[in-house]
C-alpha cells in the first residue's frame, strides 16, 4: 500500500503558483487549518480558491487572503471577512481580488456535478436576476432553469475527524459540510486529520469519503474552536 502519510509542508509542496484549490468548511468549521498554515508558509500566489466562504481574517482561507495569495475567490458567503470587500475595491492592482459569488446550494451541486462526471445541473435559483447573466436558460414543463456548469479543481483540502492510513475518512457533525463533495471533485486530495488510525479500525459503514479519492494524509489537525 502506498504510504500517504506526510507532513503538512510535504503535502503542499506539490502546489504551484496559479493552482485551483477547493477548501472544505463552513465559516472555517471543517476547514483543515494545518494545511492552510502550510500553504501560507509556502507562499504560492495567484491561487483560485473554491470554498463556501472567505473564513475570518485569522482563520480558514482568510489567512491566504490576508497573505495576498488568492487571485480569484469562488464562494457563497464572504461577509465575515472585511478583507474581501477591501481587496475587491482596491486600486492597488497586485492586491485586487476577483470574487465570484455563487448561491450556496448551486455551489454545492456544481461541485457534486464535477465529482460525479455530470455535464452540469439545472436550477431555478437565480432565474431573472444578475446570477443568470451569460448563462443558458432551459425551459422544462413551462418553468425556466439555469444551466450551471460543474466545478473541479487541481487540489482539494479536506478536514477529517478520523482518517485511516489509506485515507478512508469520517467527519463529526457539521465539519462534514463541503468536504465529501470536494474530495470527489479534485485531481489531488489532501486530508488534514484530527486522528489517524490503522486500516480496518473504522467501521466501513461509517466511512464517508473513501480512501480511493485521497492522495495525501496529514495529522495534527486540532478540533475546531469557537
Amino acid at each position: 500500500m502506498i504510504d500517504k502519510i506526510k507532513t503538512a509542508d510535504e503535502a503542499v509542496a506539490v502546489i504551484p503558483d496559479g493552482a485551483s484549490i477547493m477548501v472544505g468548511g463552513f465559516m472555517a468549521c471543517g476547514t483543515p487549518e494545518v494545511l492552510i498554515d502550510a500553504l501560507v508558509r509556502r507562499n504560492v500566489k495567484n491561487l483560485t480558491i473554491i470554498c463556501n466562504d472567505a473564513g475570518y481574517p485569522d482563520r480558514g482561507v482568510g489567512k491566504l487572503l490576508a497573505n495576498g495569495q488568492i487571485k480569484t475567490l469562488i464562494a457563497s458567503h464572504v461577509g465575515l471577512n472585511p478583507e474581501v470587500a477591501r481587496r475587491m475595491n482596491t486600486d492597488v492592482e497586485e492586491e485586487k481580488l476577483e470574487c465570484i459569488l455563487v448561491p450556496q446550494g448551486t455551489l454545492a451541486e456544481r461541485i457534486r456535478a464535477g465529482g460525479t462526471g455530470l455535464g452540469g445541473i439545472l436550477t431555478p435559483t437565480g432565474v431573472g436576476t444578475i446570477v443568470a447573466e451569460g448563462k443558458q436558460v432551459i425551459n422544462i414543463g413551462g418553468k425556466d432553469y439555469l444551466l450551471e456548469l460543474p466545478l473541479r479543481a487541481d487540489f482539494a483540502f479536506i478536514r477529517g475527524s478520523v482518517t485511516d492510513k489509506f485515507g478512508n475518512t469520517t467527519y463529526n457533525g457539521t465539519t462534514r459540510n463541503f468536504n465529501p463533495l470536494m474530495a470527489m471533485a479534485a485531481d489531488h486530495v489532501i486530508v488534514g486529520a484530527c486522528e489517524i488510525v490503522e486500516v480496518g479500525e473504522i467501521d466501513p459503514n461509517n466511512v464517508v469519503t473513501s480512501g480511493i479519492f485521497v492522495d495525501a494524509i496529514v495529522g495534527g489537525e486540532k478540533p475546531w474552536q469557537i
